[in-house]
């Protein structure tokens, strides 16, 4: 099989409340990584937080001369909730101090790209 260079790049942010930024209580392993792998390959990316009453992780991807993310989906405490379409799986749980993953499945050259996660606070308003 062909053998594919993938570049992922992270990053993670919060959406919510504008007056309380908690960019360092964000994390995604591993921070970046660029990887030769094999076509049809499966990668994870992992985010955690350590915000109180936070119980969302959204993820984002951004591919090369894109402008727009692409929401790919989110975890509400442990349930999934993947976009239509998307290529992914993700698990684990969006409280505070536990990980939540994202699956890439049978990688490509349209998986190189840059992923971004995000914590949120759930809010049964919105």
């Amino acid at each position: 099989s062909q053998v594919l260079s993938l570049n992922v790049i992270l990053f993670s942010f919060i959406v919510g409340h504008s007056t309380m930024l908690h960019f360092d209580q964000v994390h995604q392993t591993p921070p970046e990584m660029v990887v030769a792998i094999k076509s049809g390959a499966t990668v994870t990316l992992n985010c955690s937080h350590s915000i109180k009453d936070y119980d969302r992780i959204l993820w984002y991807k951004q591919q090369r001369n894109d402008k727009q993310l692409k929401l790919l989906g989110n975890i509400y405490s442990t349930t999934a909730n993947l976009e239509k379409g998307m290529n992914v799986e993700m698990s684990g749980s969006a409280d505070q101090d536990k990980t939540a993953s994202l699956t890439i499945q049978k990688i490509s050259v349209e998986s190189s790209a840059v992923y971004f996660c995000a914590a949120r606070f759930h809010n049964a308003v919105n």
